[in-house]
């Protein structure tokens, strides 16, 4: 199988910070890369803080309150951006299901089911995501161990069966909305994140 390369690379300043922004992909034309956004602050002679985030379109472009993403995303780029680190940003939506299957999902979880059964009603396990490309990305920039910023224990495992090491994780909790609280708890609860919904 063909390695995912690094196909791109420019520099965004944003109003977290000056980052490089690398795209990632199998095929230069694709039109959707994976992206690592590298803060120029960033020491890599240390272990580098790193946020491995699955894209969101809902939470982290239009502000969605229904999970807790896009919070997520901008507090991780305002903390990386003032102290160095990477954002990988995985183009997984909706879990690795998809962006329509994501609101077929959300048309369930509004009758009464929750994220993880209504993903598995549509015929997906409750996570489909694969963290095995933010692994070649690391290599490819060289990071031999991390801090992640993370509250879910499969990213931490996924790192720890390679040559990257996880040193440390920093946990990423946002406070609740009226809109996600269930979510969030699903997530605590049957999913195993390490969260404490009702001490945030």
């Amino acid at each position: 199988m063909q390695a995912i390369q690094r196909q791109a690379e420019t520099s965004i300043p944003t109003r977290f910070g000056t980052f490089s922004m690398i795209g990632y992909s199998y095929d230069s034309e694709n039109p959707m890369p994976h992206l690592a956004l590298v803060s120029k602050k960033t020491d890599f002679d240390k272990p580098v803080l790193v946020r491995i985030h699955s894209e969101c379109m809902t939470g982290d472009v239009f502000g969605s309150l229904r999970c807790d993403c896009g919070e997520q995303l901008e507090e991780a780029l305002r903390t990386i951006g003032k102290d160095g680190g990477i954002v990988i940003y995985l183009r997984q939506e909706g879990r690795g299901i998809g962006l329509i299957n994501k609101m077929k999902a959300y048309n369930l979880q509004d009758q009464g089911m929750n994220t993880a059964e209504a993903n598995v009603h549509l015929g997906f396990e409750i996570d489909e995501r694969d963290y095995g490309i933010a692994i070649c990305i690391l290599k490819d920039l060289k990071v031999k161990s991390v801090l992640l910023m993370t509250n879910n224990p499969d990213k931490i495992e996924s790192l720890k069966d390679s040559s990257v090491e996880v040193v440390g994780r920093i946990p990423l909790e946002i406070k609740p909305h009226q809109e996600n609280k269930d979510y969030l708890q699903t997530k605590q609860n049957l999913m195993g994140h390490l969260l404490d919904i009702d001490n945030i």
